[in-house]
């Protein structure tokens, strides 16, 4: 699906959001909540990321859950599946009405279903360590997936962005969960810590050779997102080491904006400019073929990694 040339992904929505006036970073749901306050909210990112020359536009599922959405809404299990349907709606929506203003003529935008972490969805921060999986079973973790999976899944979207995965033991559980569902079709992005290891400590180049293994079927790419951008380089050519090559197994790169995020303040520091651009076409050249923004990154920085990746060639035949 990703094969054969190069893609932008979007931004980070949540921040897209915040810089767009919604007060979201306190809130439980996160940019979740946003789904049953202000759906239209959602809608008009997406399309400010299509404006700015993204091709995958990722849902606005990542913190989405079905306890979450019965505690902090106060809705039954039958409308929180609602919700996450939404999500795909409304990306569906804004590609289409981007199209139908004569914007994007002959470009071809795919829907990605987010399914973030359960840390994620704990609205905790454990996403970021990923520590919980050391009490929970594999079978916990497919039960806790399964809802908003078959929710995606069922709503249409282009395939699934299992994103800001912290661990591979999280990993390999979502992977098996997919198997369940033969017909989709997924990518696997880790958050790290460094340029060698996840989130929660392992190696990455082991962890998505253990993906590529279990899922070879179903994975469409590999990569990494919600990571600082000094260590993309990194990862990539410890990815390159246990995968096959992009041409057959593409990778996906959406890093951070560098900064460390704090719950009350947003990013630290937080700079107008992103020094990272000039990295992308190494990363290119490591094999990155999908690349885009997280956290920080916003449709003014699109743009800008829009026109770095529209020059690049296709590197990977």
């Amino acid at each position: 699906m990703l094969r054969g040339r190069n893609w932008l992904v979007d931004g980070g929505l949540g921040f897209a959001l915040e810089e767009f006036g919604f007060g979201i970073h306190r809130d439980p749901l996160w940019s979740a909540r946003l789904l049953a306050s202000n759906p239209n909210a959602i809608k008009e990112v997406h399309k400010a990321y299509l404006e700015a020359g993204a091709e995958i536009i990722i849902t606005s599922s990542y913190q989405a859950s079905i306890q979450g959405f019965c505690s902090h809404l106060e809705v039954d299990e039958k409308k929180a599946m609602e919700h996450m349907e939404l999500s795909v709606q409304l990306a569906k929506d804004a590609v289409k009405e981007y199209a139908e203003f004569g914007c994007g003529e002959g470009k071809r935008c795919l829907v990605a279903g987010s399914i973030g972490p359960y840390g994620a969805c704990q609205a905790d921060m454990s996403e970021y360590h990923g520590k919980y999986v050391d009490t929970m079973t594999k079978e916990e973790l497919m039960e806790w997936h399964r809802p908003r999976m078959k929710a995606l899944i069922n709503a249409g979207v282009d395939f699934l962005a299992i994103e800001t995965i912290p661990s591979l033991k999280e990993a390999l559980a979502v992977l098996s969960l997919l198997r369940t569902f033969p017909n989709a079709k997924a990518w696997m992005s880790f958050s790290c810590r460094d340029g060698h290891h996840t989130n929660y400590g392992d190696d990455f180049s082991e962890a998505v050779k253990q993906c590529y293994v279990q899922s070879e079927q179903q994975l469409i790419a590999v990569g990494m997102n919600c990571t600082p951008p000094e260590h993309i380089a990194s990862l990539l050519e410890q990815a390159n080491v246990t995968l096959p090559p992009p041409v057959l197994l593409p990778r996906v790169v959406y890093p951070n904006h560098g900064e460390k995020w704090l719950p009350d303040q947003g990013l630290e520091g937080a700079s107008q400019e992103w020094p990272f651009i000039k990295e992308i076409p190494r990363w290119a050249s490591l094999g990155a073929t999908a690349i885009g923004g997280c956290c920080g990154l916003g449709p003014n920085d699109l743009k800008k990694i829009a026109s770095a990746v529209a020059v690049l060639p296709y590197l990977h035949e």
